[in-house]
């Protein structure tokens, strides 16, 4: 007789699904949803200008401008994307305010004017004024609506898994179905995000990384935006990352997740939005070695240290900014 102990567990079915690839873009078609990515190299300066000028302000040293993630679900026409322009809006554009979580260091105000007059070495245009902003480019952009456009036909672009062809997701001519985000319900499994189900060794049947921007801030720290998704035979999971360290003042973090099982019936998506901040020196300490700042700079580190923090630390009080940013919330959005 066989023990228990060594039978082997079934693998987990691989759905089927189309993997397709362009010049600029990859995607993955499984179920009824379309999921596409674009990563490009950093804006030339004629796509920087249009930037500047739909924005207003100094654009970050790497601003990936094409760089894109949309989700489309084909029967509720449900759209949802983050790009690199409506990520960089989130940007405070004019002085900062009450629950902007304004950060000070001590040439702050010097080098924001060299950022913004003639003399600059990130020049621009003379006719513009100098006027503040953000120039931490903290965001709390959590991704937006998009409008859905019928998918094109992809046929002899993509590759095909599986032992059967992938059935054609199905489009309907009835407009799309309206949506909203609402509050999770706390007591409902199915509107929490399963961290069990996303720690198993399952195949990943489609993984991208999309940089949205990345600045320096003329070395007092970094500041950046890194959107990454994988496939999985059982659902979708993203995870939009703002990630802000400014030296010897402070950490900042903005998480968004969002979740999709593929056996939500009504199909069902799961966002989960956080903020936390904490001083530079509550982060520091925390190094393994405190002769070796190198983990400072890896945003997996800090992200374990902050969410490692009591939440009144963290997500309350934060490196008393008031940023507006802290704290979670969760929310879903029935698209059936």
């Amino acid at each position: 007789m066989t023990s228990a102990s060594t039978i082997t567990q079934p693998a987990i079915a691989v759905p089927k699904h189309k993997l397709l690839e362009s010049p600029t873009s990859r995607a993955i078609q499984i179920y009824d949803w379309t999921i596409t990515v674009s990563t490009n190299p950093i804006s030339n300066s004629h796509a920087l200008d249009t930037l500047h000028d739909a924005l207003g302000i100094p654009l970050p040293e790497m601003t990936f401008g094409a760089n894109f993630l949309t989700f489309e679900h084909a029967p509720s026409k449900w759209k949802y994307e983050f790009t690199t322009l409506d990520a960089l809006r989130g940007v405070k554009n004019g002085e900062m305010g009450p629950g902007d979580g304004g950060v000070k260091v001590g040439y702050a105000d010097a080098w924001l004017q060299s950022r913004t007059n003639a003399d600059s070495s990130l020049p621009m245009p003379k006719t513009v004024p100098t006027k503040p902003y953000d120039w931490t480019y903290t965001t709390t952009y959590a991704g937006h609506s998009g409008v859905w456009t019928p998918p094109e036909d992809d046929t002899d672009t993509g590759s095909e898994a599986g032992s059967r062809p992938v059935t054609p997701i199905q489009v309907n001519d009835e407009p799309p179905r309206p949506w909203s985000w609402e509050p999770a319900d706390a007591d409902d499994p199915a509107h929490t995000i399963p961290l069990a189900e996303l720690t198993r060794p399952d195949p990943i049947l489609f993984y991208a990384e999309v940089p949205l921007f990345e600045d320096e801030l003329h070395d007092n720290g970094s500041s950046n935006v890194l959107v990454r998704i994988r496939v999985m035979p059982t659902c979708i999971f993203l995870l939009a990352r703002f990630t802000l360290r400014v030296d010897n003042v402070l950490f900042r973090m903005h998480d968004t997740r969002i979740y999709h099982s593929f056996a939500s019936k009504p199909p069902l998506v799961v966002r989960e939005i956080s903020g936390w901040e904490a001083p530079y020196d509550r982060v520091k300490g925390a190094l393994p070695r405190r002769d070796d700042l190198t983990s400072l700079t890896d945003p997996n580190f800090i992200a374990k240290v902050l969410t490692g923090m009591p939440r009144h630390a963290s997500q309350e009080t934060g490196a008393n900014t008031g940023w507006h940013g802290l704290g979670t919330k969760v929310e879903v959005a029935a698209l059936g």
